[in-house]
């Protein structure tokens, strides 16, 4: 499929926070993008102010969550490039895991309801299918891996996925560029 006009890029980070049982915080959307869908919190950079993509996560978190985290609490997990995004432009998500449980009431946000999920529940959600097939996949292999170094007495923080998600067409198309911990 040829396009026939450039697409704007656009950045953005999603933020993985998790309680202490473990459940993931997730904002079930009443807007756009992913309107009727269960997303991480996140949003796009300040790009004309210069913002780093840890500086919009944590301004993302305080704004949506209304908590005030120290930037050493977010690790970047995750990479993800996606080309032609609805037909509508391609994005470029720094994925972010606030290391660390959080305490965030349930409650309704502009965006959405705010509401924390059970990780085993996941694919029972209305979730985007590129967070369904690809994004949670990867993140849920990550938590595996880093469980295992936890059980092993070797702490280390979760290393670095990287994927790009071709969404033009009626099928997903994705790469797996970068998996791994950090040595």
């Amino acid at each position: 499929m040829n396009e026939t006009k450039p697409l704007p890029y656009k950045l953005a980070c999603l933020c993985d926070l998790r309680d202490e049982k473990g459940r993931i915080l997730l904002i079930e959307r009443h807007k756009a993008p992913n309107q009727g869908l269960c997303s991480p919190i996140g949003g796009k950079l300040d790009t004309a102010n210069g913002e780093s993509p840890h500086q919009c996560a944590r301004r993302e978190i305080m704004e949506e969550a209304g908590i005030d985290l120290p930037i050493d609490r977010l690790h970047l997990l995750g990479l993800i490039s996606e080309r032609a995004f609805e037909g509508s432009g391609h994005w470029l998500m720094f994925y972010f895991r606030v290391l660390g449980p959080v305490e965030v009431p349930e409650r309704d946000i502009p965006e959405g309801r705010l509401r924390w999920f059970e990780p085993g529940t996941l694919a029972s959600l209305p979730l985007p299918e590129t967070d369904r097939m690809i994004i949670w996949p990867l993140v849920t292999g990550h938590d595996h891996e880093q469980l295992g170094l936890a059980q092993a007495h070797r702490p280390s923080l979760p290393g670095l996925f990287c994927v790009h998600i071709d969404c033009r067409g009626d099928r997903l198309d994705w790469n797996v560029e970068q998996t791994g911990r950090e040595p």
